[in-house]
């Protein structure tokens, strides 16, 4: 809608030609068949090697249990990945005169069974000794043993997949069903194991993604003709139609001229934008704000529709917005959407000296005008501003836009254009132009939305600093309508508790079948409640240590009994959300309100994680070198085999590859480097050295006694210094896993280290949940009533 967008002819059409259904290639298919190879090459490796995973083996013998009356029907299916099916697939392609489909699939059902016997022949077959089949009346291979891959199953995928772009989406998932069932067959009739079908599928796609590279599909791309014949038929007469020089990864644009000389911009909507994924619904979980979601769209014409829709409302409002003209289907079946085309620059494409106080006052009229007439734009970054040759502004790409919208919606709206113009604009004018427009109530509600899980990343990213400038932003507005920064609010939402218990409860659940579920329930029976109460003083003691840690970290003074706490409310917030993300966002707001700015506290914050993860770090490392020199480990191994060391090597490659990108220079690198400066300024002042380390250590260590303490419990006797080093090696390395407090990673390490220190199965798995209850999570009910209590007095 802008001529910053080139506009150089790459696919033009005049005239009334009437064009054929549009036919081409896209990256998708290349990833598609890259991804394939990988796999079918994963699975030949593992088919190679000697021996069968009890995994698949197990598998198996599951779906031999299936009763033997349906065995009819399964040959029917496994006929349908066999030269019958390739028969009668085109055979009804081409009663449908749908010729090149029909060849398709015929020729992509014999490539896929000619692959697969290639694959068989290099692969060879997977011999399986018959006394490691616990199952009777199971059906046995052959005496060679089971072929690799599954040539039944990639034809049937091979067929599926070149068919897929021709068909609507019902039909194309019951043609992956179909594959499905296949290969369930060829289990069930013992063809081939789990890990032969699983190739045979993902050989049989790559064969339909590169039949679509070589030869084109239809749906892969939107030809100018095709949009010719769906605007001709709406009545709009076009008479040239250019392609628009986007970005790669944009949507599908065209430049229209009609008969009487109208300028249109028609956009191509292959796919739902809508569709929240499912980080991005994570991350609005934890805000500290309730989000709702938005309705689903059905389909492509729906969204088109929709936009419209809100198109014309926002213009009835009084937003200058590009006139829609209509919403139509293209003959490939993409939904097209028609605008009057205003000739101008988007906001990002201005110089310094273009954007005027004068235009981002009426920016900001223009997001004002939206909010009064109750729609959310959802997206106003600054490149969906155009301003026209007169200096005035446009509102853009209303595709995420919802009618109705309640007061949090719009300003929600507020925040995002605050963050957009503080892009092009810096915070001070962003700021100023705001205050200037807009009310201060709307702009004290929006401070709330001005934090980063609040804010979707499209809008984030705009900012080339985002951690301070953010930060910046938020206290810079704060203290312009002289309003205070918004208390902290609990990250944690009931969704989250019921998710948080249903995995306690299976993690609790599973990892006793270690041992013997019964005898981790009798051992529970019969533990000392004196061990078990001073299990539990651990656990509170330990908050106490975290608070001298935190204090370490601050050049400012915190007061000692208000960061206690803190703390202890942090192992309410903390614990409960992924990454500990609570404990991070509660010691922010608590520095806040002590006058600290944001990005001070941050830094704080940080530079307390970091300190406990780099002594941790260090006490894992030593405390395992230690316990192995004093003979301590029992049945502990390290792989060595090529495989492994080709994986190890493989990963450091890949790692390293990462770290020397502008990526990893960014996001690890350069964040690293100021922890360290940060640490090292640390220890050159004794008395933070001692408080923040000295701290750290006291928590590790009293926490640590509390699996010792467990371990009394039940009876167990272990050496300390051995439990302690399990222990930080546990809570170290399982809170890598983004699980809320680690669950299910710490305790899996920690029975493992006591399992390898010589403690029995049982007792290990008993100690380690009782632990972990007593000590870690249990203190999250009077973190909840703290948590309460800070808020009423406004500590955060």
């Amino acid at each position: 809608m802008g001529d910053e967008l080139s506009t150089e002819p790459l696919a033009t059409t005049a005239g009334p030609r009437p064009p054929s259904l549009p036919l081409g290639r896209h990256p998708r298919d290349l990833v598609a068949l890259l991804l394939a190879a990988a796999v079918v090459a994963l699975c030949a490796w593992v088919a190679r090697g000697e021996g069968v995973n009890p995994v698949e083996l197990a598998i198996y013998e599951q779906i031999e249990r299936i009763p033997s009356a349906s065995a009819a029907v399964w040959r029917v299916f496994s006929w349908a990945g066999s030269w019958p099916g390739i028969a009668v697939a085109g055979t009804v392609a081409l009663y449908l005169k749908r010729v090149r489909l029909g060849l398709e699939c015929v020729a992509a059902g014999a490539v896929g069974w000619v692959l697969a016997g290639v694959l068989n022949g290099l692969v060879g077959y997977r011999p399986v000794p018959l006394e490691l089949f616990g199952l009777e009346g199971i059906r046995l291979p052959g005496p060679e043993g089971f072929p690799f891959p599954s040539s039944h199953t990639a034809v049937a995928a091979a067929m599926v997949s070149v068919a897929g772009p021709y068909l609507k989406a019902r039909y194309r998932h019951l043609g992956w069903v179909l594959v499905v069932l296949v290969a369930a067959a060829d289990v069930y009739l013992g063809y081939h194991l789990p890990v032969g079908v699983f190739a045979g599928a993902f050989l049989g796609w790559g064969v339909g993604a590169a039949f679509h590279l070589v030869l084109g599909a239809p749906g892969r791309q939107t030809s100018a003709a095709a949009v010719h014949q769906a605007l001709a038929r709406s009545g709009l007469a076009p008479e040239k139609i250019v392609q628009v020089r986007g970005h790669v990864l944009g949507p599908l644009q065209y430049t229209v001229t009609t008969a009487t000389g109208d300028r249109l911009r028609v956009e191509v909507v292959r796919r739902l934008h809508r569709r929240a994924g499912p980080w991005y619904r994570l991350r609005r979980l934890l805000a500290s704000l309730e989000v709702e979601d938005e309705p689903p769209l059905s389909s492509t014409y729906h969204e088109a529709e929709h936009e419209a829709l809100v198109t014309l409302l926002a213009e009835h409002g009084g937003v200058r917005t590009p006139p829609i003209v209509l919403a139509c289907q293209a003959p490939d079946g993409s939904s097209l959407l028609v605008r009057r085309q205003i000739e101008g620059r988007r906001l990002t494409r201005l110089g310094a000296d273009e954007i005027t106080d004068a235009l981002l006052d009426s920016v900001w009229a223009l997001v004002a005008r939206l909010g009064e007439a109750r729609i959310a734009h959802h997206d106003l970054r600054a490149k969906n501003f155009l301003v026209d040759d007169a200096a005035t502004p446009w509102l853009l790409n209303l595709t995420l836009g919802k009618v109705g919208a309640d007061t949090k919606r719009t300003t929600g709206d507020v925040a995002e254009a605050l963050v957009s113009i503080t892009s092009v604009a810096g915070v001070e004018r962003a700021v100023a132009s705001a205050a200037r427009v807009l009310p201060a109530e709307t702009l004290e509600a929006a401070l709330t939305y001005l934090q980063p899980l609040a804010l979707p990343r499209r809008i984030r990213k705009q900012l080339s600093d985002e951690r301070y400038l953010l930060t910046d932003l938020r206290e810079t507005l704060a203290e312009r309508i002289d309003r205070p920064i918004p208390p902290f609010r609990s990250p944690v939402r009931p969704a989250t508790v019921v998710g948080l218990l249903l995995f306690g409860g299976a993690i609790y659940t599973l990892l006793p079948q270690l041992a013997s579920l019964r005898a981790v329930l009798e051992s529970l029976n019969e533990a000392s409640w004196t061990w078990l109460v001073i299990t539990v003083v651990t656990g509170l003691v330990a908050i106490v240590f975290a608070a001298v840690s935190v204090i370490g970290s601050s050049l400012d003074r915190l007061p000692f009994w208000h960061t206690t706490a803190v703390q202890t409310a942090a192992a309410f917030t903390g614990r409960t959300t992924p990454g500990g993300v609570g404990f991070f966002g509660i010691n922010v707001a608590f520095m806040e309100r002590l006058g600290i700015r944001r990005s001070r506290a941050v830094g704080v914050a940080m530079l307390n994680i970091a300190g406990t993860g780099v002594l941790g770090g260090v006490w894992s490392v030593v405390g395992a070198f230690g316990v192995g020199t004093a003979g301590l480990l029992t049945g502990v191994s390290i792989p060595h085999t090529w495989p492994v060391v080709a994986a190890v090597a493989g990963v450091v490659a890949v790692a390293v590859a990462v770290l020397a990108s502008p990526f990893g220079r960014r996001k690890v690198i350069r964040p690293a480097l100021q922890m360290t400066r940060d640490l090292a300024a640390t220890l050159r002042t004794p008395r933070r050295a001692v408080q923040l380390f000295g701290g750290a250590a006291a928590y590790l260590a009293v926490s640590g006694l509390g699996l010792v303490t467990s371990l009394a419990a039940f009876g167990a006797q272990a050496p300390v210094a051995a439990v302690l080093t399990v222990f930080v090696i546990g809570q170290t390395f399982g809170h890598i896993i983004p699980t809320p407090g680690g669950l299910g990673a710490v305790e899996s390490l920690m029975v493992g280290g006591l399992a390898a220190i010589g403690t029995q199965p049982t007792i290990a798995v008993a100690a380690v949940l009782t632990s972990r209850l007593l000590t870690y999570w249990l203190p999250v009910l009077p973190g909840i009533a703290v948590f309460r209590y800070l808020q009423h007095h406004r500590i955060i």
